[in-house]
């Protein structure tokens, strides 16, 4: 039962604030670590900014959503892992390599944690022997759990409206950087 249980979110981007606004629907207290404090979410949110041992040590849940970059690389490996709470589940659907697999397999199958889901491999696809595939405390998706039927007609919409847009000459509105961008239509060099 997640009602009143600790959500810890590593990487409070877009993703991981929307899963906050999610989670304070079941009243979960819901703690955060990213290299940038937001503390226009603490306020609007209840959220609490804390390092990332504390989010491991008292967390329920640990819910993984930062990009991959050197920094990040195994941000989750045997040591974290062992901070976690016998009884905590570990959720990552960011980047695969931002948790060390082998650690993972290992806490799982000892008993470090007491679960987790996942939606991204160091490997993808994820090979048809890895050993994670055998345990009966994981839950596995193909990289593929937010592909609902209404998202996937949303990300259609989107590429359309950004293709049309181009074709206007118009910058795209899902353009990350729009300074950086001179849109000319097609045959207007």
């Amino acid at each position: 039962d997640v009602y009143g249980a600790t959500l810890g979110i590593v990487g409070l981007g877009r993703i991981g604030s929307a899963v906050a606004r999610r989670a304070k629907g079941f009243n979960m207290r819901v703690i955060y670590y990213d290299v940038v404090r937001r503390e226009d979410l603490e306020k609007e949110l209840g959220i609490e900014y804390v390092s990332l041992d504390k989010l491991l040590e008292e967390s329920d849940y640990v819910s993984l959503h930062t990009p991959l970059t050197p920094q990040t690389y195994h941000l989750i490996g045997e040591e974290q892992l062992k901070k976690m709470k016998k009884t905590a589940f570990l959720i990552n659907t960011a980047r695969g390599k931002v948790v060390d697999q082998k650690a993972l397999y290992k806490a799982l199958k000892e008993g470090w944690i007491a679960g987790a889901g996942l939606d991204v491999f160091e490997q993808e696809p994820i090979s048809p022997d890895d050993p994670l595939l055998e345990l009966d405390n994981v839950v596995l998706a193909p990289h593929a759990a937010s592909a609902s039927y209404e998202t996937r007609s949303r990300m259609a919409e989107m590429v359309a409206d950004n293709l049309i847009a181009f074709l206007k000459g118009e910058v795209p509105p899902n353009l990350v950087n729009k300074d950086v961008v001179n849109v000319r239509p097609p045959g207007f060099g």
